[in-house]
């Protein structure tokens, strides 16, 4: 069984963050653990939940007195919920520094954003915390098959030491909830069971190029409404887009980007993935081990302050590397697939592309479902145990 507190490897950025910035802002999807890291990290600070009504109320009302009852500083838990009270805390910080220490979390990315208002550069500590990495999970607990891995996702609930849930149910009250809470926060939506099946209908096409007038098609609604439940879904962390890597090379590329959920436990239970040995043969799992592979290296990211900054390559000819990003002066090149025999012809387009990127192009990696990790002649062979402990960007 795990531990109640598995321990964060966020941890450290955010205490560095703390030395650099008074004010720092917490963000990740609902779940993900980002109030219970704050508090590991800041014991000291009241925690404020500004999702109780009778709070809020106070706390945008009065921001100013709000404020002052908490001179030292506080813990802002769902800080979106209350705008005038960012605005506040942030004006101050203009023409002063505040006093104490000032730590926000939030769900809604677009929320806490529009919140404080003016451009936070410079001026707020931003860390994103995705559900718990593979690293993180493997230090706490037993080893557990790819399989397993991927249907029961990152979510710290689901890994609880005192009770595991069922993730069917668990997920299942978790859409409930981001649905009452979070959609209707951000949109005015009549029908929540059309933007249910808007979600279902973006599972489909996780680890594809997203195709806006198909999604609009296939639900009903106008491309324009596709366009904006899309940015809900992005502004809440439950859907990531992966932009095509800008060089040509001198040849065309595919000027679209790719779809991603951010967690592939909730992806399998969109996708209606009973269990992990219904995964196994199942149409999408090279899908969700995609979409697996590019959020753990998000969260590798994430969890050291950096940004994405992650692309992947496709040419006109349907050649495809899944993962491309900038090193040190290097381009890398990582291509998935979820077999777990190795097969050199999985290396065909990462070599091709290596070829057309010439010297800046570095060894490419193949991420496979198998459980050994070797070097070969011309590229690094990684298993899925091993992603997120090999040193990455």
């Amino acid at each position: 069984m795990l531990p109640s507190m598995i321990p964060r490897h966020a941890a450290a950025a955010l205490a560095q963050m703390a030395r650099g910035f008074p004010v720092l802002a917490l963000t990740g999807p609902r779940q993900s653990g980002k109030t219970t890291l704050a508090r590991a990290a800041f014991p000291d600070l009241p925690c404020v939940n500004l999702e109780d009504p009778a709070t809020r109320e106070l706390a945008q009302a009065d921001p100013r007195r709000f404020l002052a009852r908490h001179a030292e500083g506080a813990l802002l838990d769902e800080a979106q919920r209350a705008p005038a009270l960012l605005s506040c805390l942030l004006g101050g910080a203009d023409a002063a520094p505040p006093r104490g220490r000032w730590v926000l979390t939030g769900s809604q990315v677009l929320g806490l954003l529009d919140g404080i208002g003016r451009s936070p550069a410079g001026r707020v500590g931003m860390l994103t915390l995705l559900p718990l990495a593979q690293p993180e999970l493997d230090d706490a607990g037993p080893a557990v098959t790819l399989e397993e891995r991927l249907w029961r996702g990152g979510y710290p609930a689901l890994h609880a030491a005192q009770r595991e849930p069922d993730p069917p149910h668990w997920f299942a009250a978790y859409v409930a909830a981001y649905l009452e809470r979070d959609v209707r926060q951000l949109l005015n939506v009549g029908n929540l069971m059309s933007f249910q099946r808007f979600l279902a209908l973006c599972a489909g096409r996780s680890a594809q190029l997203l195709n806006l007038n198909s999604l609009a098609s296939d639900c009903g609604i106008s491309q324009p409404t596709a366009r904006q439940w899309l940015t809900v879904l992005q502004a809440s962390h439950i859907v990531t887009l992966v932009p095509p890597y800008h060089r040509s090379f001198g040849k065309r590329l595919v000027k679209t980007p790719k779809l991603y959920f951010l967690d592939s436990g909730l992806l399998c239970h969109l996708l209606r993935i009973a269990s992990p040995a219904d995964l196994q043969l199942h149409a999408a799992r090279g899908a969700v081990f995609e979409t697996w592979a590019v959020a753990e290296t998000l969260k590798h990211r994430f969890n050291r302050g950096l940004p994405a900054d992650l692309y992947f390559w496709r040419d006109n000819h349907g050649l495809e590397v899944d993962l491309v990003f900038e090193h040190r002066g290097r381009l890398h090149g990582v291509q998935c697939q979820s077999g777990t025999t190795y097969s050199d012809d999985w290396l065909r387009p990462v070599r091709r592309w290596r070829e057309l990127a010439g010297a800046i192009a570095a060894p490419p990696l193949l991420l496979y479902g198998g459980d050994e990790s070797h070097e070969r002649a011309d590229h690094g062979v990684l298993s899925w145990r091993d992603l997120g402990r090999e040193a990455a960007p």
